[in-house]
């Protein structure tokens, strides 16, 4: 890093403190902190999005999987097409319901106890899919780019996470919601900008696109979309089975995401913001996945050096840092790094605000009533902070996510984490036979079904666990697969349960499921679209599916 370097990291810091100055003057409400006064442009609905989704997890993690794997992880990155579902299945019923969280709207469509047990698991899911996975790839970065600056690259991991867990949770706790999208738009295209050199400078280096192919084809085995059912990592029918429920949970029924949608002005900028996203999503496959495949020949020609893991083979998660710390001039290097800082401190500030969103609208507004909307600000700013002290708490246990790849440990857990979820949703919205019993015995069983199989997972995988031989096999069986049998599981339990229980009247869910919407409902929604709409989500299709066909034949 050179003196132009740090220029470009100052300066964007500047831009960030300006934009949080001006978020908090105009905090007066619970909603004005939470969900930025419900007044977000579509644009801004649709970067937030994306910079919500693309943590240094993302770019560290993706670009590691890139190296290792080429691209198997492609297929979480083409869910563009469930985006659009966001806008056009789930957010009308959000929307028009004016609720804060999900867990709420949850309360809305069945009962208080489904309320609780989300907003608790969503907080757990944030701590095991969010926190340390975000921090520990921001450290890593840090770690690689800076290995001098701080006396050692441990001394710089550790100063790199903690400063950027803390300066993210001050600007989050006193900007609320609309000082984090507002940042996400300015950090979207600095993390764009720079990505796209990683991109170029690395084809240069490597002689071009058919150099890529030629090295990737000789181990095209490793490196396909598709890979064959004898797959013991990403079977097709795996990814097939896993990958929408996981898609489904993670952008249409996570208070992470969809709080962006709720925060809009209007109903047609929320499924604008969806689709606009949707067209944002498919890049990550250009500007992270690729580049570490590029990574990885560059180091099989010997022009970079890969550091190792402890076994000897190439360390994935080290690719996109080597990359920008080796390719890159002065200067771009500096706009690269600050791409880095925001993507991690973007997911860190959404994190802490739907956090505090969570604690404070689902449960400690649930437990005392009544209290003032000061008060209420002052409790989510408390709640920032709190969240921000446990991120700290989190960093000695890093190193120990990061086994394995920090992506694949990203998808293996929300495997386990969404199948229940988006069967409730699901099931929610599309069937009105689907109640309280059927919710709360879905979300509970199939939460503790899924954390059981990541910790026997977990046990077998460190060989802490050696038997009995089914508990090894149960602990081995693919993630995917596991993933899918969840979801039928959950499936099953929902619709079971429910039939137990006599089924709620039509006033109890008017509105809140397909089958109950009202006439005056309907016309509010279809004048909520028109042909710019229509036009976007065929545009978002035909992109996916361009790029689905063209990579299941580039080897």
């Amino acid at each position: 890093m050179q003196s132009i370097d740090w220029f470009f990291v100052a300066a964007y810091f500047a831009l960030l403190i300006a934009i949080v100055w001006w978020s908090s003057r105009k905090i007066k409400t619970s909603t004005d902190y939470f969900l930025a006064g419900r007044d977000i442009s579509w644009f801004v609905v649709g970067c937030s999005l994306l910079a919500s989704n693309i943590g240094s997890e993302h770019i560290v993690g993706l670009a590691g999987n890139g190296a290792s794997s080429g691209m198997a992880m492609a297929h979480w990155e083409l869910h563009a097409w469930i985006m659009l579902m966001l806008g056009w299945v789930f957010v009308p019923f959000y929307y028009r319901s004016g609720v804060f969280t999900m867990p709420e709207f949850l309360e809305r469509r069945f009962n208080s106890a489904t309320r609780w047990v989300l907003s608790i698991v969503s907080l757990v899911a944030y701590v095991f899919t969010k926190v340390s996975v975000t921090v520990y790839a921001g450290a890593v970065v840090f770690r690689t780019l800076l290995p001098d600056t701080f006396g050692s690259p441990e001394n710089a991991f550790w100063v790199g996470a903690l400063t950027t867990v803390i300066l993210t949770g001050i600007y989050t706790i006193f900007g609320g919601l609309r000082a984090v999208v507002y940042t996400e738009v300015a950090q979207t295209g600095l993390l764009l900008f720079g990505s796209v050199f990683i991109t170029i400078f690395g084809l240069s280096q490597l002689g071009g696109w058919g150099e890529l192919q030629t090295i990737a084809s000789e181990n095209a085995r490793s490196f396909a979309l598709w890979r064959p059912l004898s797959d013991p990592d990403f079977p097709w029918l795996g990814v097939m089975i896993a990958s929408p429920v996981v898609g489904i949970w993670y952008w249409c029924t996570d208070q992470y995401i969809v709080q962006r949608t709720l925060a809009a002005r209007s109903l047609r900028d929320a499924r604008r913001g969806a689709i606009f996203g949707g067209f944002l999503k498919v890049l990550p496959v250009f500007i992270f996945l690729i580049p570490g495949m590029i990574g990885y020949a560059l180091h099989q020609k010997g022009i970079i050096a890969i550091p190792a893991k402890a076994d000897g083979t190439m360390d994935g998660d080290m690719v996109f840092p080597t990359m920008v710390a080796s390719l890159l001039p002065a200067g771009l290097r500096g706009i690269v790094v600050a791409g880095l800082i925001s993507a991690l401190m973007s997911s860190l500030a959404s994190l802490f605000n739907s956090c505090a969103t969570l604690f404070t609208v689902d449960i400690y507004e649930k437990l005392r009533p009544g209290k003032s909307e000061a008060h209420l600000v002052t409790v989510g700013r408390f709640a920032t902070g709190v969240v921000v002290v446990f991120g700290i708490l989190w960093i000695p246990i890093m190193p120990m996510v990061s086994q394995g790849g920090l992506y694949q440990y990203l998808q293996s857990v929300q495997g386990y984490l969404a199948p229940p979820i988006t069967a409730v949703f699901l099931l929610g919205l599309f069937c009105k036979r689907i109640n309280a019993r059927g919710a709360l015995a879905g979300l509970t069983i199939g939460f503790i079904l899924g954390m059981l199989k990541l910790l026997i997972q977990v046990l077998v995988g460190g060989n802490v666990l050696t038997g009995p031989a089914f508990l090894v096999w149960f602990g081995e069986f693919n993630f995917l697969y596991a993933s899918g049998l969840l979801f039928a599981v959950s499936v099953v339990i929902v619709i079971v349960a429910s039939l137990t229980s006599p089924q709620q009247s039509d006033e109890e869910i008017t509105g809140l499921t397909y089958s109950a919407i009202t006439p005056e409902q309907k016309a509010e929604n279809r004048a909520s679209w028109g042909m710019l709409e229509v036009g976007g989500t065929i545009g978002v299709l035909v992109l996916v599916v361009g790029i689905y066909l063209y990579f299941s034949f580039w080897l």
